[in-house]
């Protein structure tokens, strides 16, 4: 039987000697370098169409661990950042450009070419004061439609463009571009992105985060609102909201038991229906038998949709 990934995973994970392992992990890292500045982007085309690293993850390998843009291959991270502005344009691309990492000044080369420079120069100030003119400038005269949040411990900015989310890292000075399948994995990203959504979506949900625990959001189905539910199941003829809360609606708890840590249900003293859901950074799914996954951006979007069906129909008509 030849030598397979599960058996170099496992003897790093159990080998004593650290030498051992220093050899190869010094064997893959010269395979690495060897394949995509030998290999790949010598090869123009086939880099631009083929890389030999599924969505150039190895890009990802080098900026997460630190390492600058004169490190990376040339070539392929300039194909990488073509792809996120083509994207970011509406046009054809080889393979859309989810869970991309971007350098924040090229981040903000493609999605805010006109200002790039200056931007680039606030956030290494950080002198969010200026970065916020800018911002605000730009949706108040050009009528572009993004909306932004700095995190209260300033290490995050939350982005969303369109219907699509962009989360720089203020700190690490880069940028997660369409995030979707990567998890959450500090409980202040998770409260910025929960304050922006609700800020744009459902402003009037209380919410609030309990350090080093979860964020609770709290909505409501106000007491006028179900007197009018019907109290038998409904037939064709019901309305949407008798519908929604017959036969959606559980299902619709049932799935945020996916994600959240506790559920709450109850009538309050004027007799509303009040629905409290805490959400940390973990969800309630395990990866394997011992570790739990962690809360992932695309998570986030159906606990927010949700909460968005339960304040558009149930209750921003009684505020």
């Amino acid at each position: 039987m030849p030598l397979l990934p599960e058996h170099i995973s496992s003897f790093l994970d159990t080998e004593t000697d650290s030498k051992f392992k220093s050899e190869l992990l010094d064997l893959l890292n010269l395979r690495i370098n060897k394949l995509c500045f030998e290999e790949c982007q010598i090869d123009r085309i086939q880099c631009t169409l083929t890389p030999l690293c599924s969505r150039r993850f190895l890009l990802k390998l080098r900026l997460l661990n630190g390492l600058k843009v004169e490190d990376q291959p040339g070539f392929c991270y300039s194909v990488h950042k073509n792809i996120v502005l083509r994207d970011f344009r509406n046009k054809t691309v080889v393979y859309k450009p989810n869970d991309s990492y971007l350098y924040l000044i090229d981040f903000l080369d493609v999605f805010f070419h006109g200002d790039y420079r200056k931007l680039n120069k606030y956030f290494t100030k950080q002198d969010f004061k200026e970065i916020n003119k800018v911002f605000n400038d730009r949706i108040n005269n050009r009528e572009e439609n993004f909306d932004y949040l700095l995190s209260e411990q300033k290490k995050f900015m939350i982005i969303k463009y369109d219907d699509k989310l962009h989360v720089i890292f203020i700190e690490e000075n880069y940028v997660l571009c369409n995030a979707t399948r990567e998890s959450i994995k500090e409980l202040e990203l998770l409260h910025a992105l929960t304050k922006l959504f609700a800020k744009i979506y459902f402003p009037e949900i209380s919410l609030k985060m309990i350090p080093n625990d979860c964020i609770e959001l709290t909505t409501m189905i106000p007491k006028e609102t179900l007197f009018k539910i019907s109290k038998v199941p409904p037939d064709e003829n019901s309305s949407k909201k008798d519908n929604y809360l017959w036969n959606v609606f559980p299902n619709d708890i049932d799935a945020l038991c996916q994600f959240a840590k506790e559920i709450n249900i109850y009538y309050d003293k004027l007799d509303n229906l009040k629905i409290k859901i805490r959400i940390g950074i973990e969800s309630d799914y395990y990866l394997d038998k011992k570790m739990k996954g962690m809360l992932r951006y695309r998570d986030l979007r159906l606990i927010f949709n949700i909460l968005y069906r339960l304040y558009e129909d149930f209750y921003i008509l009684w505020v």
